[in-house]
C-alpha cells in the first residue's frame, strides 16, 4: 500500500480525527496544488462543472470532519469520472 492509500483508509475510518496536514497531502495528490496556502483555508480546483472546488480548513491542527467527508466524496467522484480507482 502507498502512503496515500494508508491516509485514505485513516480518513474513511475516522473522519473526526484527521490531521490537517494529512488531508492536505491527500488533496495535493488528487487535485494538485492548492490556490491558497498562507491562511487557515486551502482551496483545490476540481475538473467538473458546478462547484469546482474543494475547500478545507485548519482547525487547530485538525481537519473538520464535514470537510473530510466532502474530500472523500470528491475523490470518489474523480475516480468514477476517470473510470478507475487510484
Amino acid at each position: 500500500m502507498t502512503k496515500i492509500d494508508d491516509l485514505l483508509l485513516i480518513l474513511k475510518r475516522n473522519p473526526n480525527d484527521v490531521r490537517f496536514s494529512d488531508l492536505c497531502r491527500v488533496c495535493d495528490h488528487f487535485f494538485g496544488e492548492s490556490r491558497q496556502k498562507k491562511s487557515s483555508h486551502r482551496i483545490y480546483k476540481t475538473p467538473w462543472q458546478g462547484d469546482p472546488r474543494v475547500n478545507i480548513q485548519n482547525d487547530k491542527g485538525k481537519a473538520k470532519a464535514y470537510q473530510v467527508k466532502q474530500v472523500l466524496l470528491a475523490i470518489e467522484k474523480l475516480e468514477v469520472s476517470h473510470g478507475h480507482k487510484k
